[in-house]
């Protein structure tokens, strides 16, 4: 998961792109980088760190140009303690090309193997970003054959590209002198949107970078189409993938997106209030209202599915956390070690809203546990009588292979357990979780057009149809966070058929 920006402008766009950035900071607190273009150079300024740390009045000052793009990372692939893993990434030829990612290539051991051995083109970082960067530029290289570019050459790379390339990709990429070129992957896994302003085209991840920074969100970009912007600020469009289809990664609007975003059609706060109504749903079956004294998210992506949840069950809501917000989020925290210290620093319980009460906490999704077992133990702490835990989304027991940060199939504590065991593994009194084909149902309703969703996490169902368990383990083994378990990894059983 990574938040991706691109710009083009009649002024100065240094500024603009780091706004957006830090309106797309929750997409990746790794590391950060902006490229501009000023007179067909392009100037660069990327490292680790949050973009308010990363950026100084300097590092703003050396970025000239109306155009630009930016990025902010959270690895799942690569060094995540290389600077050379920061985007942008950048190749000479043809005409010079930036580009930022946000998702992960399934077949990028292959197509590194490819571009060596085939396409003569090399690549310095272990990063799928490059090698997709490489796939197009090889792709723009072999369509123009030494001639001048035009809208129709950059449509037709795109075309190659979504037939050698794999996975989940939304793309923005600077072409020195041209303009800049969108697209995102034929199943629209990872989001991105367009919008303007005066003078201004903008593309980003989440239309709240958009709107945050005085742009008028116009729609999403199509799964499969791509979209070039002139230095003019022209924008030409053409669906490029062969048979494209909706299906968005439905965690998205469980817990990745911000609240106030719009995706793909579908407003992710009424996407977690749904959720929430559902799962009331799943709560009176399993746990009587009148064993519930309050209804208290565990901050803060829960909210809107908590109080809906506590609104239909005719239930109290209350704040019992407060949330340190100069604390990461612990999700993206690589190591267990790093995310469990991090909980009590981040959550600190008011304990008047504990003492004595049966209390069902709500929290988006539960991944790992590590967060989940510390705050019930905070909740009982604190003098709860009773903790039931109730998760917006179902178990996740299955790998992600789309760019999310959960890969590995020891690090989910659903993974080949019942629920009943991640109860007592986690502590609390009763455990909920959302059903699979509800919460598809309650996101689904929201828009129509939407075929399906990539809930592989959820259901095993991978959405691009070459995934399977010898993939995940090479995938895995060359994640964030260390390599798959190998024992673990054999008993990774996939639903059939992987489709």
């Amino acid at each position: 998961m990574c938040g991706i920006v691109g710009v083009v402008s009649n002024a100065p766009v240094n500024q603009l792109i780091y706004d957006a950035l830090l309106l797309l900071q929750h997409r990746g607190q790794d590391a950060a980088g902006i490229v501009t273009q000023q007179e067909d150079k392009f100037f660069m300024h990327k490292a680790k760190g949050m973009v308010k740390d990363v950026f100084r009045t300097r590092n703003m000052r050396a970025l000239p140009g109306n155009c630009g793009l930016g990025q902010v990372r959270y690895p799942t692939a690569g060094n995540a303690f290389s600077e050379e893993e920061a985007q942008p990434f950048y190749v000479n030829a043809p005409f010079g090309i930036v580009l930022v990612h946000n998702g992960n290539l399934t077949n990028a051991h292959a197509l590194k193997a490819e571009l060596s051995s085939v396409d003569h083109r090399h690549i310095n970082t272990e990063s799928d970003s490059e090698v997709l960067l490489n796939v197009l530029a090889h792709e723009l290289e072999h369509t123009t054959r030494g001639q001048s570019l035009d809208v129709q050459a950059v449509f037709t790379a795109v075309r190659k590209v979504h037939r050698r390339v794999k996975g989940s990709y939304a793309v923005i990429a600077l072409i020195a002198g041209q303009g800049v070129l969108a697209f995102r992957d034929p199943y629209g896994i990872r989001p991105l949107c367009i919008g303007s302003g005066p003078g201004t085209v903008v593309l980003a991840s989440e239309s709240v970078a958009l709107e945050g920074t005085g742009h008028a969100l116009e729609r999403n970009i199509e799964p499969g189409e791509a979209v070039f912007i002139d230095l003019a600020g022209t924008v030409h469009a053409q669906q490029c993938a062969d048979v494209p289809q909706l299906k968005p990664c439905i965690f998205e609007y469980v817990y990745l997106a911000r609240p106030d975003s719009v995706m793909d059609g579908i407003s992710v706060y009424q996407a977690r209030v749904n959720l929430g109504e559902a799962l009331a749903r799943r709560v009176v079956s399993q746990v009587p209202p009148s064993q519930i004294d309050v209804v208290i998210p565990i901050p803060e992506s829960s909210r809107p599915s908590a109080a809906q949840l506590a609104q239909l069950l005719g239930l109290p809501y209350r704040e019992g956390f407060v949330k340190n917000r100069y604390v990461g989020r612990t999700f993206i925290m690589p190591g267990q070690a790093v995310r469990k210290k991090s909980v009590r620093q981040k959550l600190n319980a008011i304990a008047s809203e504990f003492k004595g009460r049966n209390v069902l906490l709500v929290d988006d999704s539960i991944v790992r546990g590590t967060t989940s077992q510390e705050i019930v133990q905070m909740a009982r702490d604190a003098g709860a009588a009773k903790v039931y835990l109730a998760s917006a989304a179902p178990p996740v027991r299955y790998p992600n292979v789309y760019g999310i940060d959960m890969p590995t199939a020891s690090e989910l504590v659903a993974h080949n357990r019942s629920v009943e065991e991640v109860r007592a593994i986690i502590g609390c009194d009763a455990l909920i979780y959302q059903d699979v084909d509800a919460m598809k149902k309650a996101i689904g309703v929201l828009n129509p057009r939407i075929s399906g969703f990539d809930a592989s996490c959820f259901d095993g169902v991978y959405v691009t149809g070459d995934v399977d368990a010898a993939d995940i383990a090479r995938l895995n083994a060359a994640r964030v966070g260390g390599v798959e378990d190998e024992q673990d990894t054999s008993r990774l059983a996939l639903p059939n058929p992987v489709s």
